[in-house]
């Protein structure tokens, strides 16, 4: 569906305008639509009263109609209080647009994720309207918007949540930052403050851009939370003399130790490790931080066999480590 309104057909400059919509002050920035709604007729008559001896007689004026221009202006602002996190998947930016015009007007909208800098530049995956308006990004049921194409028609003083969707296609530095720029401009046009859109504006009036360009923008910053995982192995030696020689009879207690280095927590993160050939698995010697774990499958984290182990930690926070343990007999 295009909420756009019909394509510009002339513009003209025009410093000093003879309407109601030039009559207002381009110096100030509004902050929300101002005054009577684009489109409006203000209507007056004068009178005239006048005495002749003892008669006192009013003539009217013929009615002067002035139909309401329509202002064109908007802005835009970032929702979100603080640098949001970006991982393997994704980000998900919120902005509100507001028609500060005093007429009905969709807004086309802009996103430039390549800005100068900042540490990368993540792709932007999709431009979306909040069609709900719950503030809630939900894919399927928001409005998908194509780069450049329009919000739907706004009212004067409405506000609109965009969610700007990312991902990164290299991952960054943990820590990294990036910042997004959205842009929003009239669907009708936009330009220097007092333009003039000639019968386009509402109910058949000229649209005039407002002070701010009938363009506004915002940025948001996303900052990436990246992790890696650094699996560490040792052995101990126990022979059967009350040595550390590895000879037959000898059992060597192996530790896994994985770690998960950066800000993100890493899911489904499993140590495993194969029994070597010359050795041979000690039954019920797999542990995890210390913790027996049963040989069987399904029971708990581990399983283990003649041919190796396996352990599930699952997902496992930034910053955490497990160690897992199993003995093997020198044959």
């Amino acid at each position: 569906m295009n909420y756009a309104k019909p394509p510009i057909r002339r513009a003209r400059f025009a410093p000093w305008l003879l309407t109601i919509a030039a009559a207002t002050p381009f110096l100030a920035t509004p902050a929300a639509a101002r005054g009577i709604t684009a489109g409006s007729l203000v209507e007056n008559t004068a009178t005239a009263t006048f005495q002749q001896g003892a008669s006192t007689t009013t003539v009217t004026s013929n009615t002067v109609v002035v139909r309401i221009d329509e202002l064109l202006d908007v802005s835009v602002a970032s929702l979100d209080g603080a640098n949001v996190p970006i991982t393997a998947s994704g980000a998900v930016l919120r902005f509100q647009v507001e028609n500060t015009g005093n007429g009905p007007e969709a807004f086309n909208l802009l996103v430039d994720a390549a800005l100068a800098g900042d540490d990368f530049d993540p792709a932007v995956v999709a431009i979306v309207w909040d069609s709900n308006n719950n503030g809630i990004y939900e894919p399927g049921t928001d409005l998908l918007i194509t780069p450049g194409g329009a919000t739907p028609v706004m009212a004067p003083d409405a506000l609109g949540t965009v969610f700007v969707v990312l991902e990164w296609t290299t991952p960054p530095a943990d820590g990294d930052l990036a910042q997004v720029r959205l842009t929003a401009t009239a669907a009708t046009g936009s330009g220097p403050a007092g333009t003039v859109f000639a019968g386009e504006g509402e109910g058949g009036g000229d649209a005039v851009v407002g002070a701010q360009n009938a363009t506004g923008n915002a940025l948001g910053t996303v900052f990436s939370q990246t992790a890696t995982v650094t699996l560490s192995k040792s052995a101990t030696i126990a022979d059967p003399f009350g040595g550390t020689e590895a000879v037959p009879g000898a059992v060597v207690t192996y530790q896994l130790t994985a770690a998960v280095n950066g800000s993100a927590p890493v899911s489904d993160l499993v140590v495993s490790d194969v029994i070597p050939t010359g050795t041979s698995y000690v039954a019920a010697s797999l542990r995890l931080d210390g913790a027996s774990l049963t040989d069987a499958a399904g029971d708990d984290a581990g399983t283990a066999s003649p041919a190796g182990i396996a352990v599930d930690l699952g997902t496992v926070a930034a910053g955490a480590s497990h160690v897992v343990t199993f003995q093997v007999a020198i044959d």
